[in-house]
């Protein structure tokens, strides 16, 4: 018997942890979003006096940083077999993966500002920085070019997440993809290339989408590999740097959330 059984039995609360406090803020924001998450309703959902909360976590900013922690401590980088394109497409993958299954939480992984300091980020929220600039490394390219093809490939990846979770469907009930998207109340005139596009807009695919944006990234990367390595797969490369693709500002990823109070 845990000490947790045995608390119920005795007619105690049950111990409380920051994983039992990140799992259950993971659950309010998928039910109710992040502007549904308040230390009121944490404490409600735990039975539990929300001053008792602060020992765990001391802001709400604080809070989301760990549900980012949590979600993405589910993204395997590590990835053991095929070549270094093939692992990248399975983490790209993956990532739209964990997406789709907390889709509220993407805001918290790709929209907000970063403003604390790379070094101070919860480690789990750095581990697939870590792990992608490892396995960029082993596939041979330096590790400032790795640098920027992570930002090159995050920014590439949260845009597409971003895009593929907007609601386009104007009309459900409708057959005909004009007016299933709504797109008939554009003006012919100015928008003959948009209307006429209808079809392909409707019929969307998230993945298959995602993998012929990485056939474009991973096809310019591979010209950029200095030196072929058993990773890598055998095309010639001529050693020009990595184009950087990032926000102007050292983009750095998946991180943290400006300090806020509760």
């Amino acid at each position: 018997m845990d000490a947790n059984e045995a608390a119920r039995q005795r007619g105690r609360p049950e111990r409380i942890s920051r994983e039992v406090i990140l799992a259950t803020a993971l659950e309010i924001i998928d039910r109710d979003g992040i502007d549904g998450l308040s230390i009121r309703r944490l404490g409600q959902a735990l039975g539990r006096d929300p001053m008792a909360l602060y020992r765990y976590a001391p802001n709400k900013a604080a809070l989301l940083d760990g549900v980012a922690e949590v979600v993405l401590d589910q993204l395997n980088v590590d990835i053991p077999n095929g070549d270094w394109t093939d692992q990248l497409r399975t983490i790209a993958h993956s990532f739209r993966n964990l997406a789709h299954a907390h889709p509220h939480v993407v805001p918290l992984l790709v929209t907000r500002p970063l403003a604390t300091p790379l070094a101070l980020r919860p480690l789990g929220t750095l581990r697939p920085l870590e792990g992608i600039l490892a396995l960029l490394t082993r596939a041979g390219f330096s590790p400032p070019d790795a640098l920027h093809i992570y930002r090159s490939f995050l920014g590439f990846l949260n845009g597409h997440i971003l895009n593929e979770l907007q609601e386009l469907v104007d009309n459900p009930d409708e057959s005909d993809a004009l007016l299933r998207l709504g797109l008939h109340r554009l003006p012919i005139r100015e928008f003959p290339l948009l209307r006429s596009l209808a079809p392909v807009l409707a019929g969307y695919d998230g993945a298959t989408e995602l993998d012929r944006g990485l056939d474009i990234l991973i096809a310019g990367l591979q010209t950029r590999l200095p030196h072929p390595t058993s990773q890598a797969s055998g095309h010639s490369h001529r050693g020009r740097p990595a184009v950087c693709v990032s926000d102007g500002g050292g983009f750095m990823g998946w991180g943290s959330a400006p300090r806020s109070t509760w």
